[in-house]
């Protein structure tokens, strides 16, 4: 299973950006995915996350009403919108999966990975 991530750049604060993350070798609805997200000097940290088993969406309270994460099943890729951005959302974003039927916050839990992509806010 591959994972290609993309949609990274520099916005204004109070703006908004999409990621994508593109998989190869398994759909993306058989596994429970999730976007984390790294900041300089730390380890990556949960942001949005779908759970398999129901299809249910998780996010972080620092993401949660201003991040919405998804899935095109057609297109076999997964999304984070983001709204509002500040610049405390600057950091390294990662898409993952893992074959469990539910989503963990824990990064080493996940069994595939994608490149991350940097999204830089402006103030």
């Amino acid at each position: 299973v591959q994972l290609q991530a993309s949609g990274g750049g520099l916005v204004q604060a109070g703006g908004s950006l999409r990621l994508s993350c593109t998989a190869s070798g398994r759909t993306l609805s058989s596994m429970s995915v999730a976007w984390f997200r790294q900041f300089p000097g730390k380890k990556r940290e949960f942001a949005a996350g779908i759970n398999r088993i129901n299809g249910t969406a998780d996010y972080s309270d620092t993401v949660a009403g201003r991040f919405t994460i998804s899935i095109d099943n057609a297109e076999n890729t997964m999304y984070l919108q983001m709204e509002n951005l500040k610049p405390e959302d600057t950091a390294v974003y990662y898409c993952a999966a893992r074959t469990s039927t539910t989503i963990s916050t824990i990064g080493p839990r996940y069994d595939y990975w994608g490149e991350g992509t940097l999204v830089t806010v402006s103030s």
